[in-house]
């Protein structure tokens, strides 16, 4: 356990996952935030991008490279993909590095290439403590580690539905769809056609179709890990007039003769320990609205028998449990830190 505060500096500042990790540090007690870095904001008030971090507001943004960077115990990276290998090479052994975007979290070289299109970075410690491992969760292997990969926003939602009922044989892994509703925030904040006020506000509008998401060999990697020997996943997500949520529907295709009541008990005894992640009473149903501002993870299960498939719904926040929630909560583990400190449980509703 440490006993002083720590230093965090967090590169990428002015966008949406660099503030969000910004406000959560904020109010964690054993955290001080360092330098805060940007590549085409760097030297405007942080204030001028981020006008809710009130306490930070007159910070200058520094540009993002090692000078800046180096000196702290602590770096995180919300670099926009691509962009973190070079940066964090050229930060010591000795600096927790959390890399927010998706250099470095997938295993296969190949998978990477074919769906982002450039040369892999290397593979990091993931940064899901709640992800099913072999023998046991993957917080087991975070205690310590300098590098930490941030999982993709969806990937948690669909990974943290699916997996206890993979893991469980519940359901077969080569026949998964999921369709997600999705905060325009998870786009970034690059200023696009498709993302303006007057584009949105009143519509629902699919992207990546087709297979084409990069989340999804990253789901397929999880759903490995959780016991699936093969991993076949339709995977489709919709922009919706939100600023942050995801609201995830996965089904599958459900072993003959499972009741609800074995699915609810399975789904309970996975996450009864987990202090984030909740199966809602029976006929409640998830509301992103619920997670909001929170890194909670909320969860709902149905059978449709008339198809015979499993119906999993699932919510978070992808700016906190999604992003940098899942952040912090990584980077306590790293630490020796009790992995639910400075991160909030209750949502904000309305």
């Amino acid at each position: 356990m440490t006993h002083h505060q720590l230093t965090a500096a967090v590169a990428g500042a002015s966008g949406y996952a660099g503030g969000e990790v910004l406000r959560l540090l904020l109010g964690h007690p054993d955290i001080e935030i360092g330098a805060v870095t940007a590549a085409s904001t760097a030297g405007s008030r942080l204030g001028e991008h981020q006008p809710h971090l009130t306490a930070l507001a007159d910070r200058i943004i520094q540009p993002t490279d090692a000078s800046t960077l180096s000196g702290h115990d602590i770096v995180f990276l919300g670099l926009p993909h691509g962009q973190s290998g070079s940066v964090a090479a050229e930060l010591g052994d000795e600096v927790l590095v959390i890399d927010c975007g998706a250099d470095h979290r997938l295993a296969d070289a190949a998978d990477w290439v074919e769906y982002y299109g450039s040369e892999h970075a290397g593979t990091w410690p993931y940064g899901l403590p709640e992800l099913f491992t072999s023998g046991g969760r993957q917080r087991d292997h975070l205690a310590g580690v300098k590098r930490i990969a941030v999982p993709g926003c969806n990937v948690t939602a669909v990974t943290l539905a699916l997996q206890p009922a993979v893991a469980a044989g519940l359901v077969d892994p080569t026949d998964l769809v999921t369709v997600l509703a999705n905060g325009y925030s998870g786009a970034g904040k690059s200023a696009k056609q498709h993302l303006l006020a007057s584009e949105g506000l009143g519509a629902a509008v699919p992207y990546a179709v087709g297979g084409t998401h990069r989340h999804i060999p990253e789901i397929a990697q999880n759903l490995r890990s959780a016991g699936a020997d093969k991993v076949s996943i339709s995977f489709t997500p919709t922009l919706v007039p939100m600023s942050r949520g995801i609201l995830a529907t996965s089904t599958a295709r459900i072993a003959s003769g499972t009741t609800i009541g074995q699915v609810r008990d399975t789904y309970q005894k996975a996450y009864e320990s987990e202090p984030f992640i909740h199966l809602l009473p029976e006929g409640q149903w998830p509301s992103t609205a619920a997670t909001l501002g929170s890194n909670t993870a909320l969860i709902q299960v149905a059978i449709d028998e008339k198809v015979g498939r499993l119906v999993i719904t699932s919510v978070i926040d992808n700016l906190v449990k999604g992003t940098a929630g899942g952040a912090i909560q990584s980077m306590n583990l790293a630490l020796g830190l009790p992995e639910t400190t400075g991160l909030p449980t209750t949502g904000v509703s309305p």
